[in-house]
């Protein structure tokens, strides 16, 4: 058994500028029929057990943690008046969803893929975002997270050759380079380089000795890196806890309910109303095909 669990918060974005690119407009529904289309090409393909995170709201708890956390702002009208509509079709299809709120959709697939690691009839779990929040949850090659626009697969060899780190450290690693995205600036002068070398050694930011003198003359041959990351240590850790994602969340009970057996009573009209009356045929073959699987 193959577990896929989707960004759909990204994927709407991605089919949302696809169209504007395209197309030079925003079609109503646009990014919400070309989801819809690429969720059933999966299932054309093989996929049985699928499981679509999305952000219901954007703001989530880390915005009380640090004031410039990234929000809603911003985002355009047209795009935004596509995410609950996505969240509703996507039922309506049959796919399970999870629409995060105090969570985000990131924290849904990190729980999403531990509660499916414990099950051991669970081959593999493939993450379907390039979104490097989620290279921490890649674990040797059972988990892994497929970037869909390349067509890579990376597995925990492939975050380490990526970023320079294996992925328990990946939050560190943001934590000190910082996540424009997201909206948290990182320590200042720590780039890519600076905090693979440091991380490749240490692991973690609390492992880092305070006393810089063992670690900056055989990593930077300066005290400077070593002597801010120290100063600003809290800042860090409080970053880390930004990049570092909840894999608690109590989305399921069994592997199972993740496996798609067709759209419900409700997917004709709703395809319908997004004024995609072709995806109720192409649902309906999907379906032939899982029953004859």
């Amino acid at each position: 058994m193959i577990v896929h669990l989707v960004d759909g918060t990204y994927e709407l974005f991605r089919h949302f500028y696809g169209l504007r690119r395209a197309k030079n407009g925003d079609p109503p529904f646009g990014a919400v029929r070309g989801v819809l289309h690429m969720t059933l090409e999966m299932i054309e393909k093989g996929a049985t057990h699928i499981g679509v995170a999305t952000d219901h709201v954007i703001e989530s708890f880390r915005n009380a943690l640090w004031p410039g956390y990234k929000t809603g702002a911003g985002i355009e009208r047209a795009l935004l008046a596509q995410f609950h509509p996505l969240e509703e079709a996507l039922t309506a299809m049959g796919v399970v969803v999870w629409p995060m709120i105090e969570l985000e959709a990131d924290d849904a697939l990190a729980s999403a893929a531990a509660l499916s690691s414990v099950d051991q009839s669970v081959e593999k779990i493939c993450i379907w975002t390039p979104d490097k929040d989620l290279a921490q949850c890649v674990i040797g090659e059972r988990v892994v997270q497929v970037d869909r626009k390349s067509g890579k697969i990376r597995d925990a060899a492939g975050v380490q050759q990526k970023f320079g780190v294996m992925p328990p450290s990946i939050p560190d690693y943001l934590a000190l380079v910082g996540d424009t995205a997201d909206g948290y600036p990182g320590i200042p002068g720590f780039g890519a380089k600076s905090a693979a070398a440091v991380l490749a050694r240490f692991g973690h930011i609390e492992a880092i000795p305070s006393d810089s003198s063992d670690w900056h003359a055989n990593i930077f041959r300066s005290g400077r890196l070593a002597a801010t990351l120290i100063e600003q240590r809290d800042r860090a850790l409080l970053f880390r806890t930004l990049a570092r994602l909840r894999d608690d969340a109590p989305l399921f009970d069994r592997v199972d309910s993740l496996r798609w057996t067709g759209s419900t009573r409700f997917f004709a009209d709703y395809a319908k109303h997004i004024e995609a009356p072709e995806l109720i045929e192409r649902a309906e073959r999907a379906a032939t095909l899982v029953g004859a699987a």
